[in-house]
C-alpha cells in the first residue's frame, strides 16, 4: 500500500481536506487507515475513487446519486442499465433547471427592458416582484 497523507491527497485531487472528511463522513469515502500518530492514511485507490467524486459533483450528481454510481462501478460485471438510469434522472434535473433558468432570464429581461427608468414609483421593475401575476412564467 503507498500511504497518502490527507494533504497530498488534497494537493493530488483538487478537493479540500474538510471535504475529504466530509465525503468520509457520508460513506462516499471509506474510512482511511491510521498512522501510529493517529492520521488519516490512503492509498492509490481511495485517490481514484475521490477523482470519479469530485467529475460527479462537477457534472451536478448529488450525493445519493453518486453513491450509488459508485457502488455500480464497483461491480464491473453488472450491467450498465442502472447506471443508465441515474444519468438520465440526472439529465432530466438539468433540462428542468435550463427551463427554470431560461424564464427566470426572460422575465428579469421583460422586467428590465419595459421599465420607465424614471423614478421608483414607476419602475416596473419594482412591480413585478411585488405582484408575480405580472409575470408570464408561473414558475422560474
Amino acid at each position: 500500500m503507498n500511504a497518502i497523507s490527507i494533504g497530498v491527497v488534497s494537493r493530488e485531487t483538487g478537493v479540500k481536506v474538510p471535504t475529504i472528511r466530509y465525503y468520509e463522513s457520508v460513506g462516499l469515502l471509506p474510512s482511511p487507515e491510521r498512522t501510529d500518530s493517529n492520521r488519516r492514511s490512503y492509498d492509490d485507490a481511495t485517490v481514484r475513487r475521490l477523482r470519479f467524486i469530485r467529475h460527479a459533483r462537477e457534472l451536478g450528481f448529488e450525493v445519493d446519486a453518486i453513491r450509488q454510481l459508485l457502488d455500480l462501478s464497483d461491480q464491473p460485471e453488472r450491467s450498465c442499465a442502472e447506471v443508465d438510469v441515474i444519468a438520465r434522472s440526472h439529465l432530466a434535473e438539468i433540462d428542468e433547471k435550463i427551463a427554470r433558468l431560461t424564464a427566470l432570464r426572460f422575465e428579469v429581461q421583460r422586467m428590465v427592458d419595459e421599465g420607465e427608468h424614471g423614478r421608483v414609483a414607476q419602475c416596473r421593475v419594482i412591480e413585478v416582484l411585488g405582484d408575480h401575476a405580472a409575470c408570464l412564467h408561473e414558475r422560474h
